[in-house]
């Protein structure tokens, strides 16, 4: 089995732009939300703050959850995945694209939550190794997790884990069905071919390891297979290409609205 974000370290640069790294992560709890972010996304304006998240949440009910608990615990979870604050990069990055492409919408949140979820990162590898049509055995997909968090986690809770992530890759499309998850080629677009390529150049990586990087793996459009969608992106005026036989220059910057200040 290739091994999917193995490599991806800790850095400086990346933790400022909210990456998030460690053994903990959101999976234990809650899946990737994505109907909560939409809903919350659609009553909030792109220029909100952290604090104006914080109340359509907690104090407006914006997610019409039953109990104040609930609410807490639903924006703290968000939180976790997405940030939810303007001062992170990241989240900058993701809510001008999802205003900007709502096809991408499930890809943009899966991507962003890899990003922040160390243990939904622990669970890449078993699901994008899947051809289409393959089930996602229970038993493998559960040893990858343990070989994340190690002892940390009892059964219980390591069964929590794997039946969110599951269902967060349901959500952003890599997977369906109820009961048996059946693997499903993901359908990207130019928005989430430009944050893949964005989360890459954060990362570190320039020019033609950017298409074959592990963000582009979430988007099953690794190498050549990617490149329509870069140019594509590239004429929507997403990001700066030029690609002239072995050669493959990409820029990301602009994807930020902070970046053009």
């Amino acid at each position: 089995m290739v091994s999917i974000f193995a490599t991806l370290a800790h850095n400086p640069a990346m933790e400022r732009a909210g990456f998030r790294f460690g053994p903990r992560g959101t999976q234990a709890s809650r899946t990737i939300m994505l109907r909560e972010l939409a809903e919350l996304f659609a009553v909030l304006p792109s220029e909100a703050t952290r604090d104006d998240y914080r109340a359509a949440v907690v104090e407006e009910n914006a997610l019409g959850k039953r109990t104040y608990a609930t609410r807490l615990s639903s924006r703290q979870r968000l939180t976790e995945m997405y940030g939810l604050d303007p001062e992170l990069a990241l989240f900058r990055v993701l809510r001008r694209l999802w205003r900007l492409d709502p096809e991408a919408r499930p890809l943009l949140a899966m991507l962003c939550a890899l990003a922040r979820d160390p243990l939904l990162r622990s669970t890449a590898s078993p699901v994008l190794a899947l051809g289409p049509g393959e089930e996602l055995v229970r038993s493998r997909f559960a040893a990858a997790i343990r070989g994340h968090v190690g002892s940390r986690l009892n059964e219980a809770v390591l069964d929590k884990v794997a039946r969110n992530a599951a269902s967060s890759w349901a959500q952003s499309g890599h997977l369906e069905g109820r009961v048996r998850k059946i693997r499903r080629r993901a359908e990207p677009t130019p928005a989430a071919a430009a944050m893949a390529l964005w989360l890459g150049e954060v990362e570190g990586r320039a020019g033609l390891p950017l298409l074959d990087s592990d963000w582009a793996a979430v988007l099953d459009a690794r190498g050549s297979a990617l490149l329509p969608f870069v140019l594509d992106a590239k004429r929507l005026g997403l990001i700066q290409a030029r690609v002239s036989g072995s050669v493959v220059e990409i820029g990301t910057r602009r994807l930020d609205p902070w970046a053009r200040r």
